[in-house]
């Protein structure tokens, strides 16, 4: 049983200045916390999300029974992370299009919608704004970072910018940096978006449409690479759709992977927004904090004081184990105290929101851990 989320939202006049020398100034971040801050503040756990995910990690709204947030199995009243013992936050990151001010908002300087025009912004830059809630909800330490995916990445982010006001990263499913193939994913679910017809140069909003055929494309090739090769032959195989034969059509939809792939793509196209796809993917092509030590992990994770737990899965060949094995190697290199998990389950990339017990029994007895600090 999910309990009932409370979506917040902060307002930032002052200026935060980007990793690309650009700055923004009067923007809002959307929130939202679950659970109860104890009395020395010393029980927050910070989420952080991933691509097309949002603040809403956890619980449902008021009347809408299936809002469930996207990691509610993981987080709540007596799960993995026991929001009876932590006090959790989740903040839409800036450039999101879930509450947070992002290109489909208004500059404050020209009054028209920022659009192409909203600044491009980091990893680096996402953990500041967070730096900058966290400050006004009057904490000063985290008991956890906690990230899946991108999300990881602000953690590991979170543990060179502001090392001292962090005792745990938690990074899943994670990497240090995109590899080649990663990026090149991206470039191509790109060139589908700015390609589309209706993409205006990312001014769209001015034109009273909206580019769905290159966020459908984009979402499609997207899916393809969070799923397994295991997990797509066993839930579809080459399956024809219900009740047909084939059709010798280059253009219908006949098998059942075709229809599956459509209908993500469709459904992603009705929400989720142009620009913010290209600026986060983006940010996730740019994360490299390695890239200013000479592009050496270890001299780079120098800064991080923080305990770590990193986990993997076999199938995620996005995010492969042997990428969060570099993180660990260059943590240990430093003599940083971390604890590594490979889970062997199906699923691919996406592993990392499913009800695995292994990887549910894993979060739990850290978490456990982390509570027994503070308790």
């Amino acid at each position: 049983m999910s309990f009932i989320a409370t979506p917040q939202s902060m307002h930032f006049p002052e200026v935060l200045t980007l990793q690309s020398g650009a700055s923004i100034r009067d923007y809002h971040l959307a929130f939202e916390t679950y659970g109860t801050l104890n009395a020395d503040k010393s029980n927050a756990v910070l989420v952080c999300h991933a691509l097309n995910a949002s603040h809403h990690v956890a619980g449902v709204y008021e009347g809408q029974p299936k809002s469930e947030g996207w990691w509610d199995n993981m987080i709540g009243p007596g799960k993995p992370v026991d929001t009876n013992r932590f006090f959790v936050i989740g903040v839409n990151n800036l450039g999101s299009c879930f509450g947070s001010t992002g290109p489909m908002h208004t500059h404050p300087d020209t009054g028209e919608i920022y659009g192409a025009d909203f600044p491009v912004v980091t990893v680096e830059d996402w953990v500041n704004a967070q730096a900058r809630l966290l400050d006004r909800l009057g904490i000063q330490q985290l008991a956890a970072v906690l990230g899946g995916s991108l999300g990881g990445m602000q953690a590991l982010s979170w543990t060179l910018q502001y090392p001292e006001r962090m005792r745990h990263a938690v990074v899943v499913a994670s990497a240090p940096n995109l590899t080649a193939e990663n990026i090149a994913f991206n470039e191509v679910a790109r060139r589908a978006i700015v390609t589309d017809p209706d993409f205006h140069g990312g001014h769209f909003y001015r034109h009273g449409v909206i580019p769905k055929r290159g966020l459908r494309i984009a979402r499609m090739i997207g899916h393809i690479t969070y799923l397994s090769d295991d997990v797509m032959n066993e839930k579809f195989g080459r399956q024809l759709r219900e009740g047909m034969d084939l059709k010798y059509s280059t253009q219908d939809i006949e098998f059942q992977i075709e229809s599956y792939l459509r209908y993500q793509g469709d459904k992603f196209s009705e929400y989720f927004d142009a620009n913010t796809y290209l600026l986060i993917t983006r940010a996730l092509d740019y994360f490299d904090p390695a890239r200013e030590h000479a592009n050496n992990l270890t001299l780079a994770l120098a800064r991080a004081q923080a305990k770590f737990l990193l986990v993997s899965f076999t199938t995620d060949w996005r995010f492969s184990p042997q990428r969060s094995r570099e993180i660990v190697k260059a943590l240990l290199d430093n003599r940083r105290r971390v604890s590594y998990a490979e889970i062997d389950a199906p699923h691919g990339h996406d592993a990392f929101l499913l009800d695995d017990a292994r990887y549910m029994s894993l979060m739990r007895s850290y978490f456990d851990s982390i509570a027994k600090e503070f308790a």
